[in-house]
């Protein structure tokens, strides 16, 4: 698996699908918190699904995830930090445009690349709603950060949140650094996103029954032009649907 190094040397783990039928514009995918690249993309069918039509996908594993450098400090993990993250991996892939895709957190990250890096050239985002006008990111009101922290670093099961328990399963079963991951989530987030600053053509997707995603209509709204897509599923399911990914391949085609 390549790496390269981000603009604070902090190691980045990515995975590269050649494309085909003329497709030159990549298309990257930024996973969501707690999963990697192959949890979020590969198992859930997305990459084949993007392969199979001839795009060229670049799947990143975000710092503290999979194969990356997983620092221990919070202060490695701003939204600043993971934006640039992805602007480094588009300068090391030495291409002049790109279709980005995001989820969870990776959408949320998604769509400040996408308000400031010009050779994002459309965006799609999934796993979010509501929360990102509200709160600038996650629905404060569903999950907060101490709750998915305090389910991360709890030495006794009986202690976990349950309302993080669902992201401690998520980190047990990939195997990451709950210690990283827990700084991840205490990092510092902006509290509202400019989502004026978004004009690329953007696909907002989400789950039915996606408590993280609730009112999704109410972001597609605020940025110009953006379509909306809903899926069978919960925040977990939803990606691996079939009318997900054809609503991600049809889009991209467009």
């Amino acid at each position: 698996m390549p790496t390269f190094a981000s603009f604070d040397g902090v190691r980045l783990a990515y995975q590269v699908w050649e494309g085909s039928d003329g497709h030159a514009r990549p298309v990257v995918l930024y996973h969501g918190f707690a999963a990697n690249a192959d949890a979020n993309w590969v198992l859930t069918g997305v990459v084949a699904a993007l392969s199979d039509a001839g795009y060229p996908v670049v799947a990143l594993d975000a710092r503290g995830h999979g194969a990356s450098e997983a620092p221990h400090d919070s202060s490695a993990y701003t939204a600043e930090a993971m934006t640039k993250d992805v602007s480094a991996l588009i300068d090391e892939l030495g291409v002049d445009e790109i279709s980005l895709v995001g989820y969870s957190l990776g959408a949320v990250l998604s769509l400040l690349v996408a308000g400031t890096d010009k050779r994002v050239r459309c965006l799609a985002t999934g796993g979010v709603g509501s929360g990102v006008v509200d709160f600038g990111g996650f629905d404060g009101n569903v999950v907060t950060a101490d709750d998915i922290a305090g389910a991360l670093l709890a030495d006794d099961p009986s202690d976990i949140p349950a309302a993080g328990a669902p992201f401690r399963a998520l980190v047990d079963f990939v195997g990451s650094d709950r210690v990283a991951l827990a700084a991840v989530i205490r990092a510092d987030r902006p509290t509202s996103i400019d989502l004026t600053a978004i004009t690329v053509p953007t696909l907002v997707f989400a789950g039915e029954s996606d408590q993280l995603a609730a009112e999704p209509e109410r972001l597609a709204a605020a940025i110009a032009g953006a379509r909306l897509v809903r899926v069978p599923g919960d925040h977990v399911t939803a990606l691996s649907r079939p009318e997900f990914t054809k609503a991600l391949v049809d889009f991209l085609a467009t």
